[in-house]
């Protein structure tokens, strides 16, 4: 018998599938255009003066960035003005959206999401990472839960070495 012991990893040579969302983060400052700011006393849009600002506005600054429109006070903006924002931001912006900015990230993570193929972990045992270092919305958990219930064996939760189970497929009584 030898005095060494062979240490193997379990972990390594399982047949579970790490998914993390992290992966499907997009990269990219996410920036709030409030429309507040273009409401008289922070209650009217004044169409003449609204149209004029929109006229000359630098919307280049917005080159790159995901953006969020919203309306943070309690004022009626008509649903025209947020789509002239829209035409005017979307040629420079990554992405626009109407919302917050947890809407935003909401809808980015939908889009990344909607490009993985479920078919590819048919009857897996996949883990859904937990703990990271970038802001994965909750929605994001629960739409990888939705996209790959259908599919895997077995969903967890966490890091391989340490799981909640969430979803194991009941066996097939014959």
């Amino acid at each position: 018998m030898s005095s060494e012991t062979e240490i193997i990893n379990r972990v390594a040579n399982s047949p579970i599938i790490t998914f993390d969302l992290e992966e499907y983060y997009p990269q990219g400052e996410r920036i709030v255009y409030d429309i507040k700011e273009n409401l008289f006393q922070e209650m009217i849009l004044r169409e003449k003066d609204f149209r004029a600002f929109v006229k000359e506005h630098d919307w280049s600054q917005y080159r790159d960035k995901y953006v969020a429109l919203t309306c943070s006070v309690d004022a009626i903006v008509p649903t025209w003005a947020y789509m002239l924002l829209a035409t005017k931001i979307e040629p420079y912006a990554r992405r626009v959206i109407f919302g917050s900015l947890d809407t935003l990230e909401s809808i980015l993570f939908q889009e990344a999401l909607a490009q993985i193929n479920p078919h590819d972990f048919q009857d897996a045992k996949v883990v859904i990472k937990g703990c990271g270092n970038l802001p994965v919305p909750s929605f994001a958990y629960v739409e990888i839960t939705r996209l790959l219930r259908p599919y895997a064996s077995t969903i967890m939760y966490g890091e391989p070495c340490s799981t909640v189970p969430l979803y194991k497929r009941p066996k097939k009584i014959s």
